[in-house]
């Protein structure tokens, strides 16, 4: 599949190629604002691919506040590289899902007052749930990826659970510069997941200023970054901000393309 494997990566001698989903979310962020149609998230995600994004990311949320599922319907046709959709494990959006089959769902926590997501799923408090919402999925051949703390327990839980793949909170890192706990929490996360048979991804609050030490963690496949890349943006625009993103992940890895 297109989200386990780069062309770029052929014959690398160095640390494995690491991808960049590019959250557009904050561009729908910004439209909203004026209830209007500019900036349009589906244009920002050509400009992103084209910019060398391996895949795009989108959170159609519960309350729409910012993502809509026009740009869900658009994106799931236009997109060229690979869609993953971030949504909770709702009946509502597991329908949508599986109507649109994008390549990946992530499930996430959400809850209607938090500006934005502020933690990992707990995936051990109701797993029948979780588990129903994954075999709709599964049945519709969409792969499925759980956006979870950095916990090894947490972890073996996911794994139980039958996903392919795993998303580590990177917001305990991100919010605490200096603290070499929460970087050491992911490098140990990422091994065991990947030990045991995981994909394993990262995001949550990740820039150009913070995000070396976390692609530099070998086990860490994937990077999903949007608010800060988005911001770049209106300084930079999107293919420049890209481009930075995607220099220090690939120095960092010792990269150079």
């Amino acid at each position: 599949m297109a989200s386990e494997a780069n062309p770029r990566a052929a014959g690398a001698t160095t640390r494995p190629f690491q991808r960049l989903y590019v959250n557009i979310d904050h561009v729908a962020t910004l439209r909203q604002a004026r209830r209007g149609q500019s900036p349009d998230p589906v244009e920002a995600a050509r400009w992103c691919e084209q910019a060398g994004a391996d895949g795009i990311t989108v959170h159609l949320r519960e309350d729409r506040r910012h993502i809509q599922d026009a740009d869900v319907e658009a994106l799931a046709t236009s997109v060229r590289t690979v869609l993953n959709l971030e949504m909770a494990a709702t009946d509502e959006m597991v329908a949508i899902a599986r109507r649109l089959r994008p390549h990946q769902v992530t499930l996430v926590p959400e809850r209607r007052e938090e500006i934005t997501t502020e933690g990992g799923l707990d995936v051990r408090h109701d797993p029948a749930r979780l588990r129903a919402a994954l075999d709709a999925l599964h049945e519709a051949g969409i792969r499925t990826s759980l956006f979870v703390a950095p916990d090894l327990a947490t972890v073996d839980a996911c794994q139980a659970l039958g996903v392919r793949a795993i998303e580590l909170h990177t917001g305990p890192y991100a919010h605490h510069p200096g603290d070499p706990a929460p970087l050491a929490a992911l490098a140990r996360a990422a091994a065991h997941g990947a030990a045991i048979g995981l994909h394993v991804h990262a995001g949550h609050g990740l820039s150009v200023a913070n995000v070396g030490p976390v692609a530099a963690i070998d086990d860490i496949e994937e990077l999903n970054i949007g608010h800060a890349l988005v911001g770049r943006a209106l300084f930079i625009g999107l293919t420049g901000a890209v481009h930075e993103l995607r220099a220090v992940m690939d120095a960092v890895r010792g990269r150079h393309v």
